[in-house]
């Protein structure tokens, strides 16, 4: 069966990074996690972190300006999510293309 709907454009990242999961301290058994994309990583990156207009981070991603809001609201909902239900916060996956090859 083939799949449905538009297929996702490939989205640019900068850089991999430099870590890939975050944990929690002083929550006792093993805590539940919450999976961050790639690409959610790279927009909250860009956004929040380096203070780029959304318009810009969606130019430098490859996207447009809506597509880069959608991802956005996703990974800030995750890691709030993560946040305030001290979940491990880990980062991989997503259709991406590193920048530099």
């Amino acid at each position: 069966m083939k799949p449905r709907g538009r297929p996702k454009k490939i989205r640019i990242v900068q850089e991999a990074p430099k870590i890939s999961q975050f944990s929690p301290r002083g929550k006792p058994g093993r805590p539940d996690e919450a999976e961050l994309n790639l690409d959610q990583f790279e927009a909250v990156r860009l956004v929040d972190n380096l203070g780029l207009k959304q318009a810009q981070a969606a130019t430098r991603m490859g996207l447009s300006r809506q597509t880069l809001g959608r991802i956005l609201k996703l990974a800030r909902k995750c890691i709030s999510d993560a946040l305030i239900n001290g979940k491990i916060i880990r980062i991989h996956g997503g259709e991406i293309k590193l920048k530099d090859g």
